[in-house]
C-alpha cells in the first residue's frame, strides 16, 4: 500500500507560477493565479498595515495589493514599472501580490516538494509550505491562506 501511495504522489502533477523577491525565489499553484500584470500604481488606505500598499480598480473592482517581500519580513518593495502584480484568488477573495518578477512555470509532484525545515518558526512554516529543490534552485512554496491578515480575510 505504501508503494502504491508514493506511486499516485508520484503520478499528479501540477503547475507552479514562481516569481522572484530580491533573490529569494518562491512560487505558487497556478490554480490560484488569475491573471499576471505589470504594476500600477495603488491607492494607499488610511491605517493600514505597511505590506499593503493599497487598492487599485481592476476592471471595476477593488483589488488590495500586498508587497509581498513585505509581508514576508523581507523590507518594503519600492515598486517600478519592471515589478509585477499576481492576482491570485484566497478563499473568496482576490489579491494582488506585487512581486519583483515572475520567472518561471513549474510541473512538480507532490513528492517533489520538501516539509518547511523543523528549525524554521511557526511563523515561517505559516507562510512557507513546502521547499522545492529544483535545478538547484531552491523555491519555497507560498501558503497563500495566511497572506491576509485573519481579520481582512474575514472581513473580505
Amino acid at each position: 500500500m505504501s508503494e502504491e501511495h508514493n506511486r499516485r504522489a508520484s503520478d499528479r502533477r501540477r503547475e507552479l507560477i514562481a516569481f522572484m523577491i530580491g533573490q529569494q525565489e518562491f512560487c505558487v499553484d497556478i490554480m490560484a493565479v488569475r491573471e499576471i500584470r505589470g504594476w500600477t500604481p495603488a491607492t494607499p488606505l488610511p491605517h493600514a498595515q505597511k505590506f499593503m500598499r493599497g487598492v487599485i480598480n481592476l476592471r471595476g473592482s477593488v483589488l488590495p495589493i500586498i508587497d509581498l517581500s513585505a509581508r514576508l519580513g523581507f523590507g518594503l518593495t519600492t515598486p517600478e514599472a519592471r515589478h509585477v502584480i499576481i492576482v491570485v484568488r484566497t478563499g473568496a477573495q482576490e489579491v494582488g501580490l506585487l512581486v519583483d518578477a515572475v520567472c518561471d512555470i513549474l510541473s512538480v509532484t507532490d513528492d517533489m516538494v520538501q516539509p518547511t525545515p523543523n528549525v524554521a518558526s511557526d511563523a515561517v512554516r505559516s507562510f512557507v509550505r513546502g521547499i522545492l529543490a529544483v535545478e538547484g534552485r531552491m523555491i519555497g512554496m507560498i501558503g497563500l491562506e495566511r497572506i491576509l491578515p485573519e481579520q481582512e480575510a474575514e472581513a473580505a
